[in-house]
Formats: C-alpha cells, sequence, structure tokens
C-alpha cells in the first residue's frame, strides 16, 4: 500500500531518469570512495567465497581453516577431509531487481527505487572496477528484461538508466517474485553472486524458488522497505491506495489502537519474511530509504563476518567432538 502523496518528492529523492552520470559520480565521490578506504581496496569481504571454485578435496592439517572441511566426505571416509579452492579471477554478479509499483512508494523525499538504484549502481561499479561482469534482469509488471552480464562504466551507466525508467501502471496486477527468481535460473548458467532486490511485497510461493537459486549461486537479498511501512506515524485521516493495484482505502492514523494493530501485523509479516530468507539459506541486507548506504553496507559485512566466525567455532567443536 502506498500514500497518493507520498511520491511527490522533489527530483533528488526520485533520482533525475535523464542524468545517470551525475549520480554515478556523486555515488564515486561519497559511498564508494568511502568504502574503498573503509574495506581498504577489498572489496571481496562484501562476498563470502565470492569467485571460488572447487578444485580439491585432501586430509585435514592442523593449519587448516575448519570452515572448508567436507563435512559428507568425512563421514564416507571416517577420515576429516577439507576443500580446496581455486580462485577465478573473472566473476559475474547478477542484480534480479523488482522495479513493481510497490517499490516507487516513499514516504518522505526518498522513494525504494531510488535506494535500490543508488545500491546496484554501488556494488555494479566496485565489481567492475576489479575486472568483473555485472549483469541484471529487470521485473516491472509481470515483464522483464534482461541486462547480459559486462564489466565497464558506461555498462554500469546503461544499467542505472535501464533502472530509472518511468515504470508503466501495474493494470492491476500484484508483484510475482516467482517470475522474477524463475527467470534468474534460467538466464544465469554459470556460479555466480546474485543479489535479489525488492521489498518482497509479492504473492506467496517465492521462498521455494529462491532456496533452488541459492543452492547453484550465492545469493543475498536485499530488502528495501520505508519506516512508515513498519510503524504508521500519526497523520491523522489519510488516502492509501496500492501502487499496483490501484484499490484505495481510507485511514483514520489517529486511533492509537489502529496504530497498535498495524505495528502488530507488521513484526508478524517481518518474522515470517526473516524465517523464510533463512530457511532458504540467504543473508538479507535490510535497507531503509532513511539508511546511510555506505554505513548499511559496512553492518551488513559485519554481521557476515560475525556468523563466519561463529559458523567456524561451531565447526572446530565437531571435528574436536569427532
Amino acid at each position: 500500500m502506498a500514500q497518493t502523496d507520498a511520491n511527490r518528492g522533489p527530483a533528488s529523492g526520485g533520482l533525475a531518469r535523464n542524468d545517470p552520470e551525475s549520480l554515478l559520480r556523486r555515488l564515486e565521490w561519497t559511498v564508494i570512495r568511502r568504502l574503498d578506504g573503509l574495506l581498504q581496496g577489498d572489496y571481496r569481504t562484501l562476498f563470502r567465497g565470492f569467485g571460488l571454485d572447487l578444485a580439491d578435496l585432501r586430509e585435514y592439517q592442523a593449519h587448516d581453516d575448519v570452515r572448508y572441511i567436507d563435512w559428507n566426505v568425512t563421514a564416507r571416509l571416517q577420515t576429516p577431509h577439507v576443500r580446496e579452492f581455486q580462485e577465478d579471477r573473472e566473476v559475474a554478479a547478477w542484480f534480479l531487481l523488482d522495479l513493481s509499483g510497490s517499490v516507487d512508494f516513499g514516504s518522505q523525499h526518498v522513494r525504494k527505487r531510488a535506494v535500490s538504484a543508488q545500491l546496484v549502481t554501488v556494488l555494479a561499479r566496485l565489481l567492475t572496477r576489479w575486472g568483473n561482469r555485472v549483469g541484471a534482469i529487470l521485473y516491472c509488471n509481470g515483464a522483464d528484461t534482461v541486462i547480459p552480464a559486462r564489466g565497464s562504466r558506461r555498462h554500469v551507466l546503461y544499467l542505472l538508466d535501464s533502472m530509472l525508467k518511468p515504470s508503466e501502471p501495474g493494470q492491476g496486477r500484484e508483484t510475482d517474485l516467482s517470475a522474477l527468481i524463475e527467470r534468474g535460473q534460467q538466464v544465469i548458467k554459470r556460479r555466480s553472486v546474485v543479489f535479489v532486490v525488492s521489498d518482497f511485497i509479492s504473492r506467496p510461493g517465492w521462498e521455494r524458488g529462491l532456496g533452488m537459486l541459492a543452492r547453484r549461486h550465492e545469493v543475498i537479498a536485499v530488502r528495501l522497505y520505508d519506516p512508515v511501512e513498519v510503524e504508521l506515524p500519526d497523520l491523522g485521516f489519510v488516502a492509501l491506495q496500492d501502487a499496483e493495484t490501484g484499490e484505495q482505502i481510507f485511514l483514520d492514523t489517529h486511533d492509537k489502537a489502529f496504530r497498535r494493530r498495524f505495528v502488530a501485523a507488521a513484526a508478524r509479516r517481518e518474522a515470517a519474511l526473516r524465517g523464510a530468507l533463512a530457511d532458504a539459506g540467504v543473508d538479507c541486507l535490510e535497507l531503509a530509504t532513511d539508511d546511510d548506504l555506505a554505513e548499511a553496507l559496512l553492518r551488513f559485512i559485519g554481521l557476515r563476518k560475525q556468523r563466519s566466525r561463529l559458523a567456524a567455532g561451531f565447526a572446530a567443536q565437531r571435528l574436536r567432538a569427532g
């Protein structure tokens, strides 16, 4: 659901459609330059197992990283074995981009689509600067556009320009993320890093496809949201319109009981979404319209590093117990 007046922000919040070059230049000077300093050029810390192909298996030695123990082979042979990887110096990253009507919502001056465009631009430029390729599949009203994976600054500009094209009316159709994920399975043949960028306001049923995609690729979900979608402020009587179906309703947000019910319903949706992503084996970067993009990315990197350390500790305990 989207408030009818919420999308009438200034051009800066809507990311002017006709100037992707200015946006990219601004992000290069602000976010990308800042991340370069904080990551010290190691953009690969954004990913786990990025650009690695399995090369061989061998017996475990005392100096080996326990995270690379292959437990299936260890169980069969009754001797600990580790996986050896060969780094693939040219990798591909894909963006599965939900550009449906609900992504055009923003309660202040920034819409979810603008946040999506900034994130994709930053990640795509970080990757292409180091000789990697990026591609995208754009979903809008059930139709999709495939942008093949290539590596150059000009290609990033083309991808950004495609994202900023105005969407056609939704014609009463709900978003179906299953179609976007299925298209990704068809198009992305080689093991890649796949970013699914969406607000995940969709028909149910996409969870199974996401889990299947994660079996073949490293999948990272980027969940876009606006603070108003989590906690409704006291705005008096407001008219809300569904950005995809066109349905309109009037609400009295001054009613405290209604706002409490809204928060409770939003919390249930949050829990269900996080559970679905966890079941699919997918990490999630949550990105609000009022977030600082660099800070959000650094938070995400920190969480992944923490999980990796916890997994390593658990594996070490398991090895000692065995």
